[in-house]
């Protein structure tokens, strides 16, 4: 069966147990993309993540080619389909891309070096799981386990909420694109065995269903061929 990791990095997802075991799914491109505008989870916990603070962490990351957001709690793509979140006036979080499978975000880590400015390297891959909600159902499905308000006018793409989803902390990212609602939550990674089935039994009132990574950088691929 195909597993997330068939098309990330080797890292190894907290998940990853569980996928192992999980039925295999032969599921169409077609019916992948079904899925994804409709109702669907991911783990994209293999793919890269790191964060930056400090008072200069901003122009850190602008010099190595980083667009920033102006003000803490949103979100901006990059051209390579990574994005940066801004969580606070010095707190930044990177989140690799499907299309390189997280490489400049990696690198980013790999790179940094402590010197004289005030900009700290924050390693999020082993503390923080990665999961992807895609759909124009998302937002309801996040009702029922979140307190702020996600629908598409009050919390569009690029917007960031730190939030509690099943009484865990998460960070909330909407990176929606050509008209498909998606969530990104990161969240603890020691809570992702308890998350994932919170959020497929939260789906089920809307057939919502899991799918491997390759679905959506099948998606991705089409989108960037446009």
């Amino acid at each position: 069966m195909t597993t997330p990791n068939d098309v990330l990095p080797p890292a190894r997802s907290p998940l990853q147990h569980l996928h192992e075991t999980a039925p295999a799914s032969n599921v169409t491109p077609a019916e992948a993309r079904a899925r994804l505008t409709h109702c669907a989870l991911l783990d994209l916990s293999a793919l890269p993540r790191v964060g930056f603070r400090g008072a200069q962490a901003g122009d850190y990351l602008r010099e190595r080619g980083y667009r920033l957001p102006e003000r803490p709690n949103l979100a901006l793509a990059q051209d390579d389909g990574s994005w940066a979140a801004r969580l606070s006036a010095t707190e930044y979080l990177l989140l690799g891309s499907l299309a390189d499978a997280g490489a400049r975000i990696a690198a980013e880590e790999t790179a940094w070096r402590q010197g004289a400015r005030a900009c700290y390297l924050q390693p999020r891959h082993d503390s923080h799981a990665w999961l992807t909600l895609s759909g124009h159902r998302a937002p309801a499905v996040m009702a029922k386990l979140c307190g702020v308000d996600l629908s598409p006018a009050a919390f569009p793409t690029g917007r960031v909420a730190q939030t509690s989803v099943a009484r865990l902390n998460a960070i909330v990212v909407n990176v929606g694109d050509d008209g498909m609602t998606r969530f990104h939550l990161l969240f603890d990674s020691a809570s992702a065995c308890y998350l994932w089935p919170v959020l497929l039994d939260a789906m089920q009132e809307f057939e919502g269903e899991s799918l491997g990574a390759e679905a959506l950088l099948g998606f991705v691929r089409k989108v960037d061929e446009r």
